[in-house]
């Protein structure tokens, strides 16, 4: 089935195949349309676009690298479990980078950062479903982090909120787009008022906040999730006093 996908993803032969290649597969492993436990073959997808297997295995590897595929010797590549630890260490982790690029920000304010931020919180509020959300979400963070000439961080970012947005995708149900839109727009005010305290506590409840039904998520969808033996650490949303985590 996926390589009958593959054949209409389009790919541009000007372009670089590898990052296509991979864009395709990691939206489809993040949007659950293929599921922990499925095989893909990197012999079939190169068929099916066209290509040799070079670019095709470098996107294996890349996606391996993040969590999402399990290449297995002998036996064929097949899409990860969702490892809670990773969860939470990638909360931890894009917290401490992305509280830090809304300091930068705040401590000399661009009016007209503000205003592009402000104008991308406005087609937020048009949005009525969480998948153009997240894609809207993901242009405010990026803008973030490039107006604070973090643009190398965003990258590293975005490559650790691999399982977040797994995650994000399976509470659909229970996506509280409304609450996020407002702390968007909490984020910007305090930026613009120059408050680097109140930017930097905003951000982080704000990223707490996503993963805030993680233990719901689980019990729904236990098949989609490698969890570690014992009592499950929660520690994702600890008490905020002056913008530090406790």
């Amino acid at each position: 089935m996926l390589a009958e996908d593959a054949r209409g993803w389009g790919l541009d032969a000007a372009l670089p195949i590898t990052p296509q290649i991979y864009r395709h597969l990691r939206e489809r492993i993040i949007r659950s349309d293929l599921k922990p436990g499925n095989r893909i073959s990197e012999a079939e997808i190169a068929r099916a676009c066209d290509v040799s297997r070079q670019p095709v295995r470098e996107a294996f590897i890349k996606l391996a690298e993040q969590g999402l595929l399990a290449i297995l010797p002998q036996r064929g590549t097949i899409v990860s479990r969702i490892a809670y630890a990773a969860v939470l260490d990638a909360r931890f982790l894009r917290e401490a980078i992305e509280a830090d690029i809304v300091a930068i920000l705040a401590h000399t304010p661009d009016p007209a950062l503000i205003a592009e931020l402000r104008a991308q919180i406005a087609r937020q509020r048009e949005t009525t479903e969480p998948a153009g959300f997240m894609r809207l979400d993901e242009a405010f963070h990026r803008t973030l982090a490039e107006g604070a000439g973090k643009g190398g961080a965003w990258k590293q970012v975005e490559g650790l909120k691999s399982q977040m947005d797994r995650v994000r995708f399976l509470s659909f149900g229970r996506f509280p787009m409304a609450k996020l839109i407002d702390q968007h727009a909490a984020i910007v005010d305090a930026i613009a008022s120059g408050d680097i305290p109140r930017a930097n506590a905003a951000m982080r409840g704000h990223l707490r906040e996503i993963l805030g039904d993680l233990p719901e998520v689980i019990a729904a969808n236990p098949e989609f999730f490698d969890l570690p033996a014992g009592p499950l650490p929660l520690p994702i949303n600890a008490p905020i006093q002056g913008g530090v985590e406790t």
